[in-house]
């Protein structure tokens, strides 16, 4: 069973790779997605990772959930 985390402000900047590689540390991700605007293509600031189980979406949560994911802790 497979747990997906929202992920909001994030810097227009982040792509969906480097979404991935922040979160992969805390276990295997199905996806991670950054929604973009329809007409214009461009990022929203906000996707989701699904991660495969759900202690590891609950361990990412608590590893980056209130972490300014442009390098520095807020």
């Amino acid at each position: 069973m497979s747990k997906t985390l929202f992920v909001g402000n994030l810097p227009y900047s982040m792509t969906e790779e480097r979404l991935r590689t922040l979160f992969q540390a805390s276990g295997t991700i199905v996806s991670a997605r950054i929604v973009t605007d329809r007409e214009t293509q461009r990022p929203k600031g906000f996707g989701f990772v699904e991660f495969e189980a759900p202690h590891a979406a609950d361990a990412a949560r608590g590893a980056l959930g209130t972490s300014d994911l442009t390098g520095a802790n807020s």
